[in-house]
């Protein structure tokens, strides 16, 4: 039995996986609000409780294999968008684990990519896949991750980046724009700042505060009583009745920049066996991302262009790509 684990900044996602059984069909399964918990521990000690009840049998748990957001090193772990620090040995003494293994939380989901079926993608382009070349994969949720697939010549392996916090490079004179406001916000400004759940009010701020969108009295007030307010901009842009100028502006500001970092990824790592969105915004904007904005940002890059037009481009549709990495790398698959 292995206990597989996604550790976001906003849910933590648990499951228990058999080696006898497919790696995207778990045993058992729950979400848990991450801040709502003081680590790691205590919800895997509620979970594993959990299971035990309802398979009415003590299940003995022979390892673990976790992904985190947030940068893994040497079995130690700080959540980039939690106040919490997570280490390999603690948890195996803690809960009883003979084995436990942390990974990036997008080097998870990258391990999942060669075990997911065509059903589980949606296609931003189509593109022509050159076979076993290196893949790219960027998700934006309450962060933004990046990770990439190489081939050895007999399977992919998966690599961690933390490319997200790389500074983010304007493209446009509005963009510029941008990065000077938020220079007056953060000393440094990354992508994650202005592509990820996170970003999306920094970005709703700017058109606001530079007086490029008026805000709407309901809109102002449906903000302030929200406690995240990412999502109230995103549903607001995308309904077509109750939506608002300054949301669209938000959401396709967000489209594009996530293009141009996209295509950043794929000139590094020449992605020519394709590039995929994950996390949890992709697919709750994925008939958006089609709609023209998001390509070209991407294959906006000179001389590039071509080679980046031919990249296929999908959005991993399915709900647990994380969990199902992370189980293929307990079991070594």
């Amino acid at each position: 039995m292995l206990l597989a684990g996604d550790i976001g900044g906003t849910n933590t996602r648990l499951a228990i996986f058999s080696k006898d059984s497919d790696p995207k069909s778990p045993l058992f399964q729950e979400t848990f609000l991450s801040k709502n918990y003081t680590g790691l521990e205590e919800i895997v000690k509620k979970f594993l409780s959990k299971c035990n009840i309802n398979s009415r049998c003590k299940l003995q748990i022979d390892s673990a294999c976790i992904g985190v957001a947030g940068h893994v090193s040497n079995g130690h772990a700080a959540i980039t968008n939690l106040p919490w620090i997570i280490q390999e040995k603690t948890l195996s003494l803690e809960l009883g684990i003979t084995t436990v293994r942390l990974l990036n939380d997008l080097e998870a989901i990258a391990c999942a990519i060669p075990f997911l079926e065509d059903t589980d993608f949606d296609s931003i382009n189509q593109g022509k896949s050159i076979p076993n070349g290196t893949i790219a994969l960027i998700a934006p949720g309450t962060g933004l991750g990046e990770a990439f697939l190489t081939w050895d010549g007999n399977r992919y392996h998966a690599h961690a980046s933390e490319g997200g916090h790389a500074s983010f490079a304007p493209t446009s004179q509005l963009e510029s724009d941008l990065l000077q406001y938020m220079r007056n916000k953060y000393k440094h400004v990354s992508y994650e700042r202005v592509c990820s759940g996170t970003g999306i009010p920094n970005l709703y701020f700017f058109l606001r505060d530079t007086n490029r969108f008026e805000e709407p009295q309901w809109l102002m007030e449906k903000l302030k009583n929200s406690t995240d307010p990412s999502p109230v901009i995103f549903n607001t842009a995308t309904d077509p009745n109750h939506n608002s100028a300054i949301c669209i502006a938000v959401l396709d500001m967000f489209i594009s920049i996530l293009g141009n970092e996209a295509a950043n990824l794929a000139l590094k790592v020449l992605s020519d066996g394709g590039v995929y969105l994950a996390g949890g915004i992709p697919p709750r904007i994925r008939e958006k991302l089609k709609q023209g904005i998001f390509m070209e940002a991407f294959n906006n890059k000179g001389r590039f262009s071509t080679i980046l037009s031919l990249m296929p481009v999908h959005i991993i549709m399915h709900p647990n790509a994380a969990l199902v990495g992370a189980a293929c790398r307990g079991f070594g698959l």
